[in-house]
Parts: C-alpha cells; structure tokens; sequence
C-alpha cells in the first residue's frame, strides 16, 4: 500500500466567524465516447452538512471502465471538517480498443481535514495494474501512456493530485488518481476520478 500526505500552503485571514466545509466522493466518470456523453456524477458522496456517509456498490459503464464498490465519510468537530473517500477493485478498459492497456486499481483512498489556516490531505493507492506506479509518490506525479494519433497520448495517468486554487485560499481537492483521456485530441476525451476528498476551511462550498 502507497500512502502521501500534502499540505496546503497556510493563509492569514480576517477574524470574521466562518464555517469549514468538505466533501467526498468515492468516484466519477464524465467520457464522450462514440458521440455518446457518459456521466456518472459523484459516486457516494458525502458533505459536512450532511448527508455524513454513503456507499455504493459500483458498476459498469459500457466498455468504458467499472467500479467496484466505494465509501464516503464526512463531518465536523468544533471548527475542523473532514472528509474521506475509498474505493476497491477499479477496472478502465476504455483504451484497450485502441491498443493501450486495460487500467486496474485494487483499492485507493483520498481524504483531507480544515485546520486553523488551511487544510491537508492524504491519498493511499494499492496494486494497480497497466501502468509502473513508483514506489513513492510525489503530488501531482503523471504518467503518460503513448500510442494516441500522430504520437499523441492515449491518456495521462495523475497520482496523487492535489488542486488548490491560484492565488491560494487554504483550500484543496486531492485525488487519489485521475485519468485524463486523449488529452492532446482524439477519437475520445474526458475524465475518470478514484477517491476524491475536498476541504475549505474557510466556508467556500
């Protein structure tokens, strides 16, 4: 099992009362594939306010990818939010028909928790299958699978990514792993995300 842990860079703001949110979702699909828009939404998605848990027992999207089954868990104490996502048996067959490998993730989990300044997260990511995953992961670590048109990708594999908005406000969204499909152009486009958790310890929704 691969564990990271990120921090989001701390930020000084006014006294004013404020709430802390966060959110999870054990996944989500949203492909345009053979002019056909698949969208899954979030899988099993929880909030601070509610609803505090789900789970889902997964699926399959056409010859897109399947998901196993996933659990949310989200709440609040005093002024900290937390939220946490996993899921189990993950299996992306979408780039098999155009001869790049088929993606499998055993397990994976995102979470990440407000503090006084800002927040931090961590993702756990175990026996994935179809691509050389390093032993340790940095944030934000890509991995491109050749073979699209004229040299292009097939898709860009992120682990560990970690997005904070530009200039910073103490929030993140961290995903255990996030598929992008052709992003340089092809026969298909969109994204595919595994464990997603998001804080702001500011109130921003």
């Amino acid at each position: 099992m691969l564990a990271v842990t990120t921090l989001a860079a701390p930020l000084l703001v006014a006294a004013a009362p404020v709430t802390s949110t966060g959110w999870a979702s054990s996944g989500s699909l949203d492909v345009l594939l053979d002019n056909e828009h698949v969208v899954t939404g979030e899988l099993a998605k929880c909030t601070a306010d509610g609803p505090y848990g789900d789970r889902t027992p997964g699926g399959a999207t056409g010859d897109i990818a399947t998901f196993g089954t996933g659990e949310t868990g989200c709440g609040r104490t005093g002024d900290v939010s937390v939220a946490q996502a996993s899921g189990h048996r993950f299996e992306a067959t979408v780039l098999k028909r155009f001869g790049g490998p088929v993606l499998t993730v055993r397990t994976y989990s995102a979470k990440c928790a407000t503090n006084a300044t800002g927040s931090g997260g961590e993702v756990s990511i175990g026996a994935v299958e179809g691509i050389a995953v390093p032993a340790q992961i940095p944030p934000n670590d890509r991995i491109v699978i050749p073979g699209g048109p004229a040299g292009t990708a097939l898709a860009t594999v992120i682990l560990n990514e970690t997005v904070t908005p530009q200039p910073p406000d103490g929030s993140m969204v961290t995903h255990a792993l996030h598929i992008v499909l052709f992003p340089q152009g092809g026969p298909a486009s969109g994204d595919i995300y595994l464990g997603t958790a998001a804080c702001d310890p500011f109130g921003k929704k």
